[in-house]
């Protein structure tokens, strides 16, 4: 007869360990309540032991011989296992791989906003992959990648350090950073505000080139609106730039106002 639903799998590692009357061996090597070893018992005396303390048999050796046992609380026990598994995942964000790309051409500010983001990544221990690519004829001059890649290594400098040299693979500059221990480590210049404003920096900066791109054909209409005409009545047309070495034939066109 199948079953309508699988069996549910508890990845918790206290699920494994078994407890008291579950205990196989006939024979055990107790580790008292205050961490000292009793020796190798029989499994009932070891079992009669616990239940004079008032705690329980916890096998946490199964695979020794004869197996490892400790006079212990399980819901202590279980409660120091999931402490230590949560400390040991705090220092596996080494492992945690971020990526940054760069170009040759980069502008100062963007690279300045790659910089913050690798800085940030290596604060909170993950390693930062750089990869500056190069297109079409900018592989004739991959000295000013070099250039960029070089930067970028003295701005992260007190927070992290190359795993290797930077090298030249194919039409990219790769690049390992690693964190540096913490004790060695910079504090994080940047904070959530000084982010914030970083980035309104950048905006108000894009901004600002399209208002005076905008307000450039204004400009050029209120200049032809202040021409003064002539005495005949006749506005000059003003003379558009030529294009292509070619002469413009509207520019001497006189027209009855």
């Amino acid at each position: 007869m199948s079953r309508p639903f699988p069996p549910q799998r508890n990845n918790n590692p206290a699920s494994f360990i078994r407890v008291n009357g579950k205990i196989r061996a006939r024979e055990v090597r107790v580790i008292g309540p205050d961490n000292k070893q009793v020796g190798i018992i029989l499994l009932s005396e070891a079992l009669n032991m616990a239940r004079l303390h008032g705690v329980d048999l916890v096998e946490i050796s199964p695979n020794a011989e004869p197996p490892v046992c400790r006079l212990v609380d399980f819901g202590k026990f279980r409660y120091e296992m999931a402490k230590k598994e949560k400390e040991s995942k705090k220092h596996q964000h080494a492992s945690t791989v971020k990526e940054v790309q760069l170009s040759p051409r980069i502008d100062p500010h963007d690279l300045s906003i790659k910089t913050m983001h690798a800085i940030n990544f290596l604060c909170e221990d993950m390693k930062v992959k750089v990869i500056l690519k190069f297109r079409g004829r900018e592989m004739a001059h991959t000295e000013i990648g070099f250039q960029v890649i070089n930067k970028f290594i003295t701005e992260v400098a007190p927070f992290g350090h190359p795993d290797f040299q930077p090298k030249l693979s194919g039409k990219a500059i790769n690049l390992m950073v690693s964190p540096l221990p913490r004790a060695k480590r910079a504090k994080n210049p940047y904070t959530a505000e000084e982010q914030a404003q970083t980035q309104e920096e950048g905006d108000e900066a894009g901004t600002g080139d399209d208002e005076e791109d905008s307000s450039a054909p204004k400009k050029a209409s209120e200049s032809a609106a202040a021409q003064p005409s002539d005495a005949k009545g006749k506005v000059p047309v003003a003379e558009a730039p030529q294009t292509g070495g070619l002469a413009n034939p509207f520019a001497n066109l006189e027209i009855n106002k």
